[in-house]
C-alpha cells in the first residue's frame, strides 16, 4: 500500500500542528538528547559519586513534579479535543487548568532549587550537581516558555480564534507542551532514581 502524501490527503490524515513546530521540537529534543547522554556517560564513569549525590535528592519531589506535568499535559490534550468539537470556551478552561497545574511544577521546582542551594549543593558542588542544574534548569526554562504558550492559547480559545477546522496553532502549542512533558519523563528516572 502506498503512503504517498496524496494517500494521506485523500484519507484525511495529517500531521497535527505546523511543520515548523515539528522541526523546532526535533532540534530541542536533539539538544536534550546530548545533555541526557552526557549525564548517562558521566554517571557510568563515576557511579559512586552519582549514587551519593542522588541520595541528596528527594525522589518523592521528582514524582510530584512528574505528576504535575503529566496532569497539565492531559488538560492540554483535552483542550485540543474540545476545540475539535467546537467547544472553545471549554478548551480555554482546560488550558487554564493546564496552566495552574504547571504552576504547581514551578513552585515545587523553585522550592527544590532553594533547598539544594541552601544546603550548598550548587552547580559547582560536584559533577552530578553541575549536570543536575544544567539539565533541570534548561528544562525549567522550557516549562516557563510553555506556560506562556498555554496562557496565550487559553486567551485565543476564549476569543474563539480556533475553530474545529482551523486549530493548527493550538495543536502546535500543545505539541510543544507534550515535548516538555516527555523530556521530564526521561529526566525523572535518570536524575532521581537510576543508579
Amino acid at each position: 500500500m502506498s503512503t504517498s502524501p496524496e494517500v494521506f490527503a485523500r484519507s484525511g490524515l495529517r500531521l497535527p500542528g505546523d511543520l515548523a513546530m515539528w522541526f523546532f521540537i526535533l532540534v530541542e529534543l536533539s539538544v536534550f538528547a546530548i545533555f541526557i547522554l552526557a549525564f548517562a556517560v558521566t554517571q557510568w564513569l563515576s557511579p559512586e559519586l552519582f549514587a551519593q549525590s542522588r541520595a541528596e535528592l528527594d525522589s518523592s519531589m521528582g514524582l510530584a513534579l512528574t505528576l504535575s506535568l503529566l496532569t497539565s499535559g492531559l488538560f492540554a490534550a483535552l483542550a485540543v479535543e474540545q476545540v475539535r468539537v467546537s467547544r472553545p470556551l471549554h478548551a480555554a478552561g482546560l488550558l487554564l487548568a493546564a496552566l495552574l497545574t504547571s504552576c504547581v511544577y514551578v513552585v515545587l521546582k523553585l522550592n527544590e532549587y532553594g533547598h539544594l542551594a541552601g544546603a550548598g549543593l550548587g552547580m559547582e558542588h560536584n559533577t552530578f550537581f553541575t549536570l543536575y542544574w544544567l539539565l533541570t534548569g534548561f528544562h525549567f526554562l522550557h516549562v516557563l516558555l510553555g506556560m506562556v504558550i498555554l496562557g496565550w492559547m487559553a486567551e485565543r480559545c476564549r476569543r474563539r480564534a480556533y475553530t474545529a477546522h482551523e486549530h493548527a496553532g493550538l495543536e502546535s502549542g500543545v505539541l510543544y507542551w507534550h515535548m516538555v512533558d516527555m523530556v521530564w519523563v526521561l529526566l525523572f528516572p535518570l536524575v532521581y532514581v537510576l543508579n
